[in-house]
């Protein structure tokens, strides 16, 4: 009872109430709305917006972790790149080389084949020309025994023989042969 002895007198709060135009049952129904109010805004609206930027806060650091996941991804891709781009120089280089050594092996080889070539010319011609010289000494032969035969029939008058113009055309011959 000594509360509603309390309550009914006239309290050092009453007084400040009463003193800046408080109104006691005014102010606890204020009071009541608003706790009602910040309870259905939490529930409905602040609850809902509170969870979509979480969403969000949780989005932004998973784009972040794969940004991170990618860059390192990059790299990893980079370096790789490299390392095939130096194997592909090394290969391509060996591969020029052993272009090269083929290039040289093949000239090598048609150098020699020219060589080859143009020693079977100069034989052939050598006996082409060996051919020419035996034929050209057999004509000359013939045309010298000719002559001979001629100017002994000159030197005679004429009166020689057929068999004395062979014999005497061929020991021409022989003379000259020798």
């Amino acid at each position: 009872m000594n509360l509603i002895a309390l309550l009914a007198a006239d309290s050092p709060v009453d007084q400040i109430a009463k003193t800046f135009g408080a109104n006691t049952p005014a102010l606890i129904a204020n009071a009541i709305s608003f706790v009602l109010v910040a309870l259905i805004l939490k529930k409905w609206a602040i609850g809902p917006i509170q969870k979509m930027l979480d969403e969000r806060r949780e989005t932004i650091a998973q784009g972040l972790a794969n940004a991170e996941k990618t860059r390192v991804e990059l790299a990893s891709a980079q370096s790789k790149a490299k390392e095939i781009l130096a194997q592909a120089g090394a290969q391509a280089n060996k591969v020029i080389e052993e272009a090269r050594a083929a290039a040289a092996q093949v000239s090598e080889q048609e150098r020699q084949k020219a060589i080859a070539e143009a020693q079977q010319i100069l034989d052939k011609a050598r006996q082409a020309g060996d051919a020419e010289l035996v034929r050209l000494k057999g004509e000359l032969r013939k045309e010298f025994g000719r002559l001979v035969v001629a100017a002994a029939t000159r030197s005679t008058g004429g009166v020689l023989s057929a068999d004395q113009h062979t014999r005497l055309a061929d020991e021409a011959v022989r003379q000259l042969s020798a």
